[in-house]
């Protein structure tokens, strides 16, 4: 009987140890994590999303390097959901859509941009509309 209830008070002293709370880590903000891009200022706390919220929300589009991507000339944009909608033809012709951080880009202007896997059938919500292939990309650079 002594055995049975030190064996009880043993398993409730371990399950009480691991209960309590642990020591809490700060996470880096968005824009120190691999391959993410800054949040824009007076956004919430770094790394912070509400329920059911945007975690691209307030992100803004990075500069690309010259020579670092694949070159087009836009077709035809659009801004939707904080995301700016690139349809560009590539130097074959090859049309492609791009969907980036919002920006100002222009029918008709040259563009370099990064090489991303593409998604496909990707649904925008914002724009009610299916894209059979679109790449997701942190930015371009319109060439001047």
């Amino acid at each position: 009987m002594k055995k049975t209830v030190l064996v009880i008070l043993s398993i409730a002293a371990l399950a009480l140890a691991g209960c309590k709370d642990k020591p809490k880590t700060e996470a880096p903000a968005p824009a120190q994590q691999q391959g993410q891009m800054p949040g824009a200022p007076g956004a919430a706390a770094p790394g912070a999303v509400a329920p059911g919220g945007d975690p691209h929300a307030g992100m803004k589009a990075q500069e690309i390097a010259a020579g670092a991507g694949k070159k087009a000339t836009v077709n035809q944009t659009m801004n939707s959901g904080g995301y700016t909608y690139v349809e560009a033809a590539d130097e074959k012709g090859a049309k492609v859509w791009l969907a980036l951080p919002e920006l100002k880009v222009a029918k008709g202007d040259k563009i370099e941009y990064p090489e991303t896997p593409p998604m496909v059938n990707f649904q925008s919500k914002t724009l009610n509309r299916t894209f059979e292939k679109i790449l997701f990309v942190p930015g371009i650079r319109i060439v001047k």
